[in-house]
């Protein structure tokens, strides 16, 4: 059986969860804890997340490839990209995801205390709050407090409204579901978590829609459901 491997606060390995919960094919979940370097040595690959583990063996861990080819992987019923979401139309959403990714990274940081294997864990949360300063140079709580501006910068950025009415309108990205309702549901998501941030109405929505299609349950891992 495929087997995905992750870090509970990885909105990236939620992004294959749904692209296989659509396909509704078997996918094995396997939380790693966050210093759980033996598996990591077993798999033979460095530690991150997401590792998907072929049923032949073979490991894959970039997100985008694994949705990009998901319909290779899994040739069953629905098609999730071919014949919905051309090359250029997938682009031009990476485009914009890679437009927002600094500012998301920073407002998913603080939210890592609030899932499992993270939260629960005081001696993991300590190395993980020490690796969070040495990344952006502000502590988890100083991130935690900017998360007011930060999403007013996600908002305009990626004009979030404007998106949250397309979706609305369309019910999924492009009329139907396809990966890049994977991709867009699995990241925006988690943004829930943050105390006083909102996201609009239509935009949850359209995650429920996402969720009901892929029968998959994105709050799977929070410490609090």
């Amino acid at each position: 059986m495929t087997t995905l491997y992750y870090f509970t606060h990885a909105p990236q390995a939620q992004r294959i969860r749904l692209a296989y919960g659509a396909k509704r094919e078997p996918l094995a979940l396997q939380p790693t804890g966050w210093f759980d370097d033996e598996t990591f040595f077993d798999l033979g690959i460095a530690r991150q997340s997401p590792v998907l583990k072929e049923s032949d063996g073979r490991l894959r861990t970039d997100s985008v490839e694994i949705l990009a080819d998901i319909d290779r992987l899994c040739p069953g019923t629905p098609a999730l990209r071919d014949g919905i979401v051309d090359d250029a139309a997938w682009q031009a959403l990476l485009d914009w995801r890679r437009g927002v990714d600094a500012v998301l990274e920073r407002l998913y940081a603080p939210l890592a205390a609030g899932f499992k294997g993270m939260g629960d864990d005081a001696e993991a949360l300590a190395d993980y709050k020490a690796t969070v300063q040495r990344r952006f140079g502000m502590t988890l709580e100083e991130l935690a407090n900017d998360r007011y501006d930060g999403f007013a910068q996600f908002t305009r950025l990626s004009r979030l409204p404007e998106l949250a009415r397309h979706l609305a309108r369309e019910r999924f990205y492009l009329g139907r579901l396809s990966i890049a309702d994977c991709l867009l549901a699995a990241d925006l998501y988690p943004l829930q978590m943050h105390d006083g941030i909102h996201l609009p109405v239509d935009m949850l929505y359209y995650l429920q829609r996402v969720e009901e299609a892929c029968a998959v349950r994105l709050n799977r891992d929070w410490l609090a459901q």
